[in-house]
């Protein structure tokens, strides 16, 4: 174990919320509330200068403010890893940098000037590994997929390639873009698993479970996909929901039936939800649940790194409810509701 991760890692969790301490937020005075996030390591998130500016872009610096401090704290965390651990953590924050990836593909598909996609793009640091400045002067989507597929994500970009080439389809583009990443951080997760020991595993398996149930209900019920379709959109897994599980349930006809046929626990833990955001919020929270468990515990240090970011994660989306429900002047009860800290069902 690494000495540095792991008092690393327990200094950080002294700066994650308890669900009374963020409630506390929601009716909180100006400087009450910048105290509170200093103290929390928050500081920059109490910056409201920008404001002025208008209500998009003031939502667009804060979602940028709380990528960054994320970006910042696996920095540090990461110093001591080497070998798999270090290259999962690595691409743990990979996502962020796909989600600038979707936002220059639609920029190509708007036709927008490339300054003003420049702008909207969250600044990577030391984790960017894309030329944003050549994707964004790319002439149109074909050519920027092209650059893409050259670079350091050409295994995720190889797969949206060839789904949009067959449809033309944005929404097939950012599906395969989702799963392709996703696979990927799972053939990470694997090479460690053993080593990483079962509270890694289980991490890992709560996440993507999470994903692929609720990628399945909203891609069957919601957008009325065949269960083919939404099968081949899933991600790969050797978790709880396996692949022939997860083909299974894809050929079901109604949410109600889904979760009936869920394995154990999550038949146990999903009893009684109605409705998609509910079946997120409460896996959520087992989620979180474990996470908390593992950060609490003699765990391997990475697992212990990978819990605190899954909270950390968690706490900010949080915060962010907060912040955006007192700047648009949101009721409390709406701001709390936003939050999702309860799993559905749960006073």
């Amino acid at each position: 174990m690494s000495a540095y991760l792991n008092t690393r890692v327990s200094l950080y969790a002294s700066r994650l919320w308890p669900d009374a301490a963020l409630d506390n937020l929601v009716g909180a005075t100006d400087e009450a509330l910048a105290v509170t996030l200093a103290q929390r390591g928050l500081g920059q998130l109490a910056l409201n200068g920008d404001h002025l500016a208008g209500q998009r872009h003031e939502a667009r610096s804060l979602e940028q403010r709380i990528i960054t401090q994320i970006l910042d704290e696996t920095r540090v965390l990461i110093r001591p890893l080497s070998s798999e651990a270090r290259a999962f953590l690595t691409f743990w924050t990979a996502r962020f940098e796909m989600s600038n990836v979707k936002t220059l593909l639609r920029s190509k598909m708007g036709d927008e000037r490339p300054a003003v996609v420049l702008a909207r793009l969250t600044p990577m640091g030391a984790f960017g590994r894309l030329d944003n400045q050549d994707l964004a002067h790319a002439e149109d989507v074909g050519e920027l997929l092209r650059r893409l597929e050259a670079g350091p994500y050409a295994g995720i970009v190889r797969h949206a390639r060839h789904a949009f080439e067959q449809t033309h389809d944005p929404f097939n583009l950012d599906a395969a873009l989702d799963r392709a990443y996703y696979d990927g951080l799972v053939q990470r997760a694997r090479l460690l698993e053993k080593t990483a020991g079962a509270s890694f595993r289980q991490l890992m398996a709560n996440h993507i479970d999470r994903i692929n149930l609720v990628w399945l209900l909203r891609y069957r019920f919601n957008y009325k996909l065949p269960p083919a379709q939404v099968y081949y959109l899933l991600v790969g897994s050797h978790y709880g929901l396996s692949g022939s599980r997860l083909q299974e349930l894809a050929a079901l006809e109604s949410l109600e039936a889904v979760l009936a046929a869920l394995p154990s626990p999550w038949n146990e833990h999903l009893s009684g939800l109605t409705g998609i955001p509910g079946v997120f919020a409460r896996m959520e929270h087992v989620a979180a649940e474990q996470a908390l468990q593992v950060l609490r515990s003699g765990a391997p240090d990475i697992a212990r790194a990978f819990a605190y970011l899954i909270l950390r994660e968690r706490d900010l989306r949080a915060v962010r409810a907060i912040l955006r429900g007192r700047h648009l002047g949101l009721a409390a009860a709406d701001i709390r509701t936003a939050m999702r800290r309860n799993p559905a069902g749960v006073n």
